[in-house]
């Protein structure tokens, strides 16, 4: 029969860490796995395990999944960079705006103001894989030189090497949401 122990540990690198749940069971022999149910981070661990070493194992967990969540948290700072990175790679450092910033939308990945320079990224594309968030990125900052999707634009776009792969991804993943809904 698994035991439980409850635990919070105090994270200061952290606003708000989840509480910790350890699940010793006679199931688990070797292995330590995570898991985050409900707001709560849930260790499973064998139940031949120390006291200690569970603390341990609670600790290095804890960490790993605030680093997930961290880089899934929309931050206009991390945006920020990744664009100027991209901005040098594809277009030389010679593309200027005037803000870049996660933004709300329901129906768009993202937007650009060609006449203010302002660039928009949908919120939820956070958690989007960066290779695809990058793309999202050239594909507005394509906006600040070219404001149609005309064949000058497409090739600006063409710039970033995984611009087809992550159209498609976003594409299935637009197709997937529309399903979903019914």
């Amino acid at each position: 029969m698994p035991t439980s122990e409850h635990y919070a540990l105090n994270n200061p690198a952290s606003a708000s860490p989840p509480p910790i749940r350890i699940v010793a069971t006679r199931r688990r022999r070797r292995t330590v796995a995570a898991r985050l149910r409900a707001g709560v981070l849930e260790l499973l661990v064998p139940d031949w395990m120390s006291h200690a070493e569970r603390l341990r194992w609670a600790e290095v967990m804890s960490r790993r999944l605030e680093r997930r969540l961290e880089r899934s948290r929309p931050s206009d700072e991390r945006l920020a960079k990744r664009a100027a990175v991209l901005n040098e790679r594809h277009f030389g450092g010679r593309l200027r705006w005037s803000s870049i910033a996660f933004a709300e939308m329901a129906n768009l990945w993202g937007s650009c103001t060609f006449t203010a320079g302002a660039i928009r990224i949908a919120s939820r594309a956070a958690s989007l894989p960066e290779w695809v968030l990058d793309y999202l990125l050239v594909h507005e900052m394509a906006h600040l030189v070219q404001s149609d999707h005309g064949p000058a634009f497409r090739e600006l776009e063409s710039r970033y090497a995984l611009s087809e792969r992550a159209r498609g991804y976003l594409m299935a993943l637009d197709h997937t949401a529309t399903e979903a809904m019914g």
